[in-house]
């Protein structure tokens, strides 16, 4: 069974990034900023951003952190990003989540500037992505579709299943695959009969936030899984939403948990703080021809 690294991927990619991030400033003089929102004291998400900014100076990207209490009011972490919408500066915004309770997700989605929505979660943004209009995506998704070139893994024809519908996630995965013309299966944690459908797939996408949900039988011999899953147990290894251990001589590919996705993700939302970076640098000077 193969190993689905990411860390090659990510190496693969690397270089052509660097590429437009040197031509982003040469031409405008500056850094790429990312600016990353933080509410509250959960352990993972504090090291969820310090990966993050730690790849962000890998690359050479400009980037600040805004924390605020576990207590902070929507109000007060809205008019931060509002003022973050408004800064020349900043080509990128993330708010990390989970959020404390009290904040509504979906408002949240549609508070960053879609130019500058580099998660990829605003609803203009999933309404191009189903609609097949080149925009900026979720980086757990579009991360998967790179693997999925770096390894030579055709998906157009093939039937496809993916075992999730989060927005981060699931919903966005399927609908790039079905642009790449894949044939796809939607499933989620509740669907009857779950191995039923799941095994007949060619490839296996599987990101329900299980641990451990999906064995041998859900999956058809010689098939490609993906593995999205993460999870701590309580000896304090990695697991992820798959039994890996019954796969080895059953699958014909797998990504490794960790070491598949995850990378991915990281350098996915870097990428799109380049492109969102040059995009914005377009509609300036756009903007400025057409007041010359």
């Amino acid at each position: 069974m193969q190993s689905l690294l990411g860390k090659p991927v990510v190496d693969a990619l690397t270089a052509e990034l660097e590429v437009l991030l040197a031509d982003f400033v040469r031409a405008s003089g500056r850094r790429p900023r990312l600016a990353v929102i933080l509410v509250g004291d959960d352990p993972a998400s504090h090291l969820y951003v310090t990966n993050k900014r730690k790849s962000a100076d890998r690359l050479g990207i400009d980037h600040e952190l805004h924390l605020f209490a576990a207590k902070a009011t929507p109000v007060e972490v809205r008019t931060k990003v509002d003022e973050l919408n408004q800064r020349l500066d900043v080509d990128g915004i993330l708010i990390q989540r989970p959020l404390p309770a009290g904040f509504n997700l979906q408002e949240v989605s549609c508070w960053i500037e879609p130019s500058k929505d580099v998660d990829g979660f605003h609803p203009e943004l999933v309404g191009k992505l189903a609609l097949g209009i080149p925009a900026l995506t979720p980086c757990t998704p579009t991360g998967i579709m790179a693997l999925l070139e770096h390894y030579k893994i055709p998906v157009a024809g093939k039937l496809c299943c993916v075992v999730g519908r989060s927005p981060i996630v699931g919903k966005p995965l399927a609908a790039m695959l079905l642009n790449a013309n894949a044939t796809v299966v939607q499933c989620h944690r509740g669907t009857a009969q779950l191995a039923e459908i799941t095994s007949r797939a060619d490839v296996l996408f599987v990101a329900a936030g299980v641990a451990r949900l999906v064995g041998r039988e859900h999956v058809r011999p010689g098939a490609v899984v993906i593995d999205v899953g993460i999870h701590k147990l309580v000896d304090g290894s990695l697991t992820g939403d798959v039994r890996a251990d019954e796969l080895r001589d059953h699958a014909a590919a797998l990504t490794p948990v960790p070491g598949g996705v995850g990378p991915l993700t990281i350098f996915m939302l870097m990428s799109n703080v380049v492109q969102a970076a040059h995009a914005r640098l377009d509609t300036t000077r756009r903007s400025s021809v057409r007041k010359a």
